[in-house]
Parts: structure tokens; C-alpha cells; sequence
């Protein structure tokens, strides 16, 4: 029977499963018996990828029906530094899956021009899940933390999303908060306003920050970069969602 070979972002795991995307979704998101909730973000992943650091070959061999024939679930082959040995290449589309267990997939894009200068906020899914705003455009912040980095602080890879900051991305200040969600708004005001283009670029607002999020809040889509490799799923409006993803986009709203 097919295998599926998953990257998973909460937490950074990579993971075979006899479940195509959609069910999987559901499940690593909802359980087995809806009791638990919580957003799922997951590649799949080319099941020909192959890398000594992972042994995928037994763990396709574990990953067979239950005696009653039910599909197996899930067998972890990493928890651990999975990001910086998948090349973007062996990464196929990214699902993003609600608390309820809708599943939305997301096909790889071009990367977007450079806008004007303004303000940025980026989560960071893998491998740190920090909370950053910077003056940084989104390929110019992966690669000062990975093939140019500007500091210290050096990853080998990274996988982020950037959120939309309303009128806070111009006025940092004054702007108002509008139908901003987030729950630290003094904080991230502050952190706003210490950012200087030509000094001071980014400035971490919380070093180690919840990995959900809301959907709606994404700006432009999800950036993911081994070494200088660096691809892009791009998000769909939310006009596109309420025409095309009714359900889950309802779903991510509740």
C-alpha cells in the first residue's frame, strides 16, 4: 500500500504515514477521536528522498496496516534537525491544516519583487520558533541568518511566515490596531519602534513564541531555505479562500 513521507512543522518532525495529505491533516491535527485541536503545518516530501541522516527505509517497513486493516497512522523517523538535511527540491506542496482538522494545500510560486521599504514580522517555524520584526524584505532576513549572515547567529536552514502588521508596517506608534489579533500589541509597538534601517534591523519580540497563529494573518506566504536554497509558497487572498476554500477558511476562523 502507498506511504507518504511528511515534513512537519508542529514540531519539526519527518514523518511516514499510510494517510494521504487531506487525512493526515485531520488527523495530526484533531487525533483520533477529536479531542485534542491544534493547526497542523506539513510538506510532503519526494517518498524517493533519501539521506543517511534518516533512516526512511525501516521506517517504511514499520509503517504497515494494524491487524484489523486499519491504516497506520504515523511512524516518526526525526524530531530532531530535520530541516537542514531536506533540500527544497524533495519538497512537494505545504498543507496547512486548522484546529478542526481542514486541510488547505499550498502550491510553491515565484518568489514576489521587493516592495518599498516598510515594516516586517516573521514567526519562525523551524528550526526556532521566534517571534521577529525587522526592515528586512523576507529574502534579504533569510539570508542574513543563513548564507550571509550579518551576526553571530547562524542557521542552516529556515522556515518562517511573514504576518501582516496593519497600519503598525507605516506607524509603528500611532497606527491603529484595527482587527490586528495579537495579544502583546505594547510590546510589539516597542519593538517597532526600535528598529533603524541603517543600524538596527531586526529586533526579536519573543524568543521563543506559540507556533499557532492565525491563518488570516499571513501576508504573503510561507519561505522555506536550505543554504542558499530558498522557495516560496505563496498564500491566497482571503477573497480567493472564501470563493474557492469556503469550509476551511471558515474553519480557520472559528
Amino acid at each position: 500500500m502507498t506511504a507518504y513521507l511528511y515534513f512537519s512543522l508542529i514540531p519539526e518532525a519527518l514523518i511516514v504515514s499510510m494517510l494521504p495529505p487531506e487525512q493526515f491533516g485531520q488527523y495530526y491535527a484533531t487525533g483520533h477521536k477529536y479531542k485534542s485541536k491544534g493547526q497542523a503545518i506539513f510538506f510532503e516530501v519526494d517518498p524517493a528522498f533519501r539521506n543517511e541522516f534518516f533512516d526512511v527505509d525501516d521506517a517504511l517497513k514499520r509503517c504497515v496496516p494494524h491487524p484489523d486493516g486499519a491504516l497506520k497512522n504515523s511512524v516518526y523517523i526525526s524530531i530532531y534537525r530535520v530541516l537542514e538535511h531536506i533540500p527544497t527540491s524533495a519538497l512537494g506542496k505545504l498543507y496547512l491544516s486548522t484546529a478542526y482538522g481542514h486541510t488547505l494545500p499550498l502550491e510553491r510560486g515565484e518568489i514576489a519583487p521587493r516592495e518599498a521599504p516598510t515594516l516586517h514580522m516573521y514567526q519562525d517555524l523551524a528550526p526556532v520558533n521566534s517571534l521577529v520584526v525587522s526592515t528586512q524584505d523576507p529574502v534579504t532576513y533569510y539570508q542574513s541568518v543563513t548564507s550571509k549572515p550579518a551576526k553571530f547567529i547562524r542557521f542552516p536552514g529556515l522556515c518562517f511566515v511573514e504576518l501582516g502588521l496593519g497600519a503598525l508596517a507605516n506607524d509603528p506608534e500611532n497606527g491603529p490596531v484595527g482587527d490586528l489579533p495579537y495579544s502583546f500589541m505594547h510590546h510589539l509597538r516597542e519593538a517597532l519602534l526600535e528598529l533603524e534601517p541603517n543600524a538596527k534591523q531586526t529586533k526579536l519580540v519573543h524568543r521563543v513564541h506559540s507556533l499557532e497563529f492565525p491563518y488570516r494573518m499571513i501576508k504573503s506566504g510561507f519561505y522555506i531555505g536550505n543554504g542558499e536554497d530558498l522557495a516560496f509558497y505563496p498564500m491566497p487572498s482571503h477573497e480567493a479562500l472564501r470563493r474557492e476554500h469556503n469550509s476551511w477558511w471558515r474553519s480557520a476562523n472559528l
